[in-house]
């Protein structure tokens, strides 16, 4: 009757929803770009490639090109390749480019606090 009642009671527990604290979503690595190659193009140039040279890239990591996602390849935790759409490249100027690390995913909720490097330039002219 004991285990019983023990049971009864784990069960009744498990289902009101009693879990474990959660723990915070955690910072990703912070990722720093060195290199841009090439460092800039024509404007009205067809869709390029973009390698983006750097240190502390995750296998997640994202390029952005003028604070728009582009189509990341990780090649290594120093290399990434960003394709670049030819509508990005249509007017001359300035684009800042930088790299996104994702979050480590914490606690029941999954969440992750992304963190972005600081921006390098790349030529349009």
């Amino acid at each position: 009757m004991k285990l019983f009642t023990v049971l009864l009671l784990g069960v009744i527990g498990a289902g009101c929803g009693y879990s474990m604290p959660t723990m915070p979503a955690q910072p990703g690595t912070m990722p720093a770009i060195a290199h841009l190659v090439p460092a800039s193009t024509a404007a009205d140039s067809s869709t390029m490639t973009l390698e983006v040279e750097g240190t502390n890239f995750s296998s997640a990591a994202a390029v952005n090109f003028n604070g728009q996602a582009v189509t990341t390849t990780f090649v290594s935790g120093t290399k990434l390749m960003a394709t670049i759409p030819a509508s990005a490249l249509m007017n001359p100027g300035t684009v800042r480019v930088t790299v996104s690390n994702p979050g480590a995913p914490a606690g029941m909720s999954g969440g992750a606090m992304p963190v972005t490097s600081a921006p390098m330039n790349f030529k349009i002219h």
